[in-house]
């Protein structure tokens, strides 16, 4: 399992356990300390959370990108000056041809 995977896991059980600590936290039959334990669970989730998707966004942020093959330069010139004028030429070769 790769890191992200690991950390993805992660991610996924920890929520998991603060959806599963908040069905618990809606029982009627809990006591106060329960209570008390169930939400330091949650806090204690949450931290870990946060921390979790904070290393998975900083390596989302440094990830290095694949470089973009080098393209001949003029090949990306577009000459949007000539195109009407080319345009006009071949409207008035085709109609000299017919």
């Amino acid at each position: 399992m790769s890191d992200a995977e690991a950390l993805a896991h992660e991610i996924e059980a920890l929520t998991a356990i603060q959806k599963e600590a908040w069905r618990e936290l809606a029982g009627r039959s809990l006591t106060a300390f329960d209570r008390r334990e169930i939400r330091n669970r949650i806090r204690q989730a949450e931290i870990d959370l946060r921390h979790f998707i904070d290393i998975r966004t900083e390596r989302l942020r440094l990830r290095p990108r694949p470089a973009e093959p080098d393209r001949n330069s003029l090949a990306k010139l577009e000459f949007r000056f000539f195109r009407p004028r080319l345009a006009l030429e071949l409207d008035e070769f085709a109609l000299n041809r017919s």
